[in-house]
């Protein structure tokens, strides 16, 4: 350009020139290793953290086996008072706590297990049927135990029976007679 033209162009108002943006400033060395401190840092706490949280899972998981669930089983031998407390017929009011029955008729008190002789269900005494029956396959039982209809291969189970020094029945549920030895001393208490 000539001093002719500069003189030609039109005067451009200095507010109308628009800054220029500064051009970003390059970090130095010292400030890009503090950056890589930081993350770094951050990494070291992420890690250990985890790491702490993995450890303390496996420590609690490894002392869940020193306290076991456990199963509280009702007790095996235990008093279900004197013969004089129990009627003639089926007695159910030690059906849920300890599973049994106790059947008074003319040969004496008998304490039957209520446990189904085919898989183990307990069956239901039906007063108006005057059975027990058993809830999961069918199984039918006269009073006295012994099996009539469904897939039970054999009679109810009866419990030891005995009188302590104090007049109390007691019973061994773990001690059971067969129905060909429903006889035996044990397995009927004549009263």
């Amino acid at each position: 350009m000539t001093e002719d033209n500069k003189q030609d162009a039109p005067a451009v108002p200095e507010a109308a020139i628009k800054p220029q943006k500064p051009k970003p400033r390059l970090k130095t060395d010292d400030e890009l290793e503090k950056v890589a401190d930081r993350a770094r840092q951050q990494r070291r706490k992420f890690v250990s953290r985890s790491m702490t949280g993995f450890f303390v899972l496996v420590l609690l998981a490894f002392m869940r086996f020193f306290f076991p669930r456990t199963l509280f089983e009702p007790k095996t031998k235990f008093k279900i008072g004197p013969p004089g407390d129990y009627d003639f017929g089926v007695d159910t009011r030690w059906q849920s706590k300890h599973r049994i029955w106790v059947i008074r008729n003319a040969e004496g008190l008998a304490v039957l297990l209520a446990k189904c002789t085919h898989l183990g269900c307990t069956p239901d005494w039906k007063e108006q049927e005057n059975k027990f029956k058993c809830p999961c396959h069918g199984s039918g039982y006269t009073p006295e135990g012994v099996n009539f209809e469904g897939p039970a291969p054999r009679p109810l189970d009866r419990c030891h029976v005995e009188l302590d020094p104090e007049g109390q029945i007691v019973v061994n549920s773990i001690q059971l007679y067969r129905w060909e030895h429903r006889y035996d001393p044990g397995a009927i208490l004549k009263v």
